[in-house]
C-alpha cells in the first residue's frame, strides 16, 4: 500500500492550500490546478538540534512526539504532500485562536482514481518535534483511522513538506529518527547535494534513468521505489510489466502495473542498477523503498536537498514477492481488496472481499504488518483462514515472485 495522489479542483470556499497524499502515491499540482501552498506558522527551537525518534513501517518514516499529557502522538511524515493532515480529535484538542472564525472552508480534491470529495480544513495551535516547535499551523482534517489498521499504530496526522520550510530536515531512515535544525544553520552535513527543482511546493530533482533525464518527486509518504510516468520515457523492462496490488485511495481503489527495468537510475552518485518501478500517470516519485537506504536532508533556504549513505556501492532491489492478495485491515479481520491476475491466490478461488480472520492459524490481530512482510519474503506459502457466514475454512496460497 502506498498513500494515494490528490490534486485540488475547485475550493468551496478559497483556500491557499493543495493535497498531495492519502493512501496511494503523492503528487505534486498539475498546472490547471494550481494553488499557492500554505506557508506553515512560526517555527522555533529550543535547542540548535532536535532529534525525533522514528520507526519504518512498510517503508513509511512515522514519528513519536510526546509534549503534554494528551501524547504520545505518532505522525507519518510526507515530502510528498504539500499540505498537513491531522485527525478531528487532534485539531480539537489544539485549536489555535488566531483561527477564521467563520465556518472553516471546505476543499475539493480528486483522488487517483478521478473521483472528487471534501476535506474540511483548520489550523492547530502548536505541533512539537521534539525541541522544535510549530505553531499556528494550517491543516487539512481527515480520519487517519484506515490508515491507522494499515501500518498498526494510531496515527495522529500526516506531515506535509511545507511544514518543515524553516529547517533543515533529515530523514535519517538508517538510525531511525529524523533530524531537524533551524534552517539558517550552519552544520556541515554529508553526502550528495542536489538541486531542488521546486522547493516552494513539494521537492523535485532531476534524476537520470538510463539516456533519459527526468525530473522526481522525493515521496517519503509513497511506500514503492520508483513510480515511474513512462511518458517520451519509452522504459526497456527486462520483467514485466504486469499488473499487481491493488491500491487503496480515499475515493476508491486502483491496480498497480509493476516491473523490474533494464536500465540503471541514477540519483546524484549513486546507481541502482534495473530498478522495480510502479507505473503511473502522475509526476515521477522516487519512494519510501529507495529513500530507505540514505540519510535524506532537505535544505528549503537553499534549494537542495542531500542524499548520504556509508558506501557507494550500487543499490540493489531484491525481487518482489508476494501472496497475489491486498488487503483492508481491521483488528478482527483482513477484507480482501484486490487479487493479482494469474496469481496463486487467484486460481485458488479467493476474490475481493472475501474475509480473512488468522494468518497460519493465529488471529489477524496479532499480525502487524511488519511480521506479514517478513513472513511474506521468507515463506512457500501462506494459509489463510476465511469466514464464509459463520463457518470457516482454510486455504494454502503459495507465495510467487511477483517481480522477479
Amino acid at each position: 500500500m502506498s498513500l494515494a495522489a490528490f490534486l485540488p479542483i475547485a475550493p468551496v470556499r478559497p483556500l491557499a492550500v493543495a493535497l498531495a497524499l492519502l493512501l496511494g502515491g503523492c503528487a505534486t499540482l498539475s498546472a490547471p490546478f494550481h494553488r499557492a501552498p500554505p506557508r506553515p506558522g512560526r517555527t522555533t527551537f529550543a535547542s540548535p538540534l532536535a532529534l525525533v525518534p522514528a520507526q519504518t513501517i512498510d517503508h513509511y518514516l512515522i514519528v513519536e512526539a510526546r509534549w503534554d499529557r494528551s501524547g504520545p502522538y505518532h505522525f507519518l511524515v510526507d515530502t510528498g504532500s504539500s499540505v498537513t493532515l491531522v485527525t478531528p480529535a487532534f485539531a480539537k484538542r489544539y485549536p489555535s485562536s488566531n483561527a477564521p472564525t467563520d465556518e472553516a472552508p471546505h476543499v475539493r480534491v480528486k483522488s487517483a482514481t478521478g473521483e472528487i470529495t471534501e476535506l474540511p480544513s483548520a489550523m492547530i495551535r502548536r505541533l512539537e518535534l521534539g525541541d522544535a516547535r510549530f505553531d499556528d499551523v494550517p491543516v487539512l482534517l481527515y480520519d487517519c483511522a484506515a490508515l491507522s489498521a494499515h501500518l498498526g499504530v494510531k496515527i495522529d496526522g500526516v506531515l506535509g513538506f511545507p511544514l518543515f520550510g524553516e529547517t533543515l530536515l533529515t530523514l535519517d531512515y538508517p538510525r531511525n529518527r529524523i533530524v531537524l535544525r533551524p534552517a539558517n544553520s550552519t552544520a556541515l552535513l554529508p553526502g550528495t547535494a542536489l538541486l531542488l527543482d521546486d522547493s516552494n511546493k513539494t521537492p523535485l530533482i532531476h534524476v537520470r534513468l538510463g539516456d533519459h533525464n527526468l525530473v522526481a518527486l522525493i515521496d517519503s509518504g509513497s511506500d514503492s521505489p520508483l513510480s515511474l510516468n513512462p511518458v517520451g520515457i519509452d522504459p526497456r523492462f527486462v520483467s514485466g510489466p504486469r499488473p499487481g496490488a491493488t491500491v487503496g485511495t480515499l475515493t476508491g481503489d486502483r491496480p498497480q502495473q509493476v516491473g523490474r527495468l533494464a536500465d540503471t537510475l541514477t540519483i546524484g552518485d549513486f546507481t541502482l542498477p534495473r530498478p522495480i518501478v510502479d507505473l503511473t500517470d502522475e509526476l515521477s516519485a522516487v519512494g519510501g523503498e529507495i529513500l530507505q537506504k540514505f540519510s535524506v536532508t532537505f535544505d528549503p533556504t537553499r534549494s537542495r536537498v542531500i542524499f548520504d549513505r556509508d558506501t557507494h556501492a550500487p543499490v540493489l532491489s531484491p525481487s518482489r514477492r508476494s501472496a497475489g492478495v491486498s488487503f483492508t485491515k481491521t483488528p478482527a479481520y483482513w477484507r480482501i481488496a484486490g487479487v493479482v491476475p494469474d496469481s496463486p491466490a487467484a486460481t485458488g478461488g479467493v476474490q475481493p472481499g472475501d474475509l480473512v480472520t488468522r494468518i497460519n492459524g493465529e488471529p489477524v490481530a496479532k499480525w502487524d504488518l511488519t511480521r506479514y512482510d517478513q513472513l511474506v519474503v521468507t515463506a512457500d506459502a501462506i494459509a489463510f483462514t476465511f469466514l464464509n457466514g459463520t463457518a470457516e475454512s482454510e486455504k494454502k496460497i503459495s507465495i510467487f515472485e511477483l517481480v522477479p
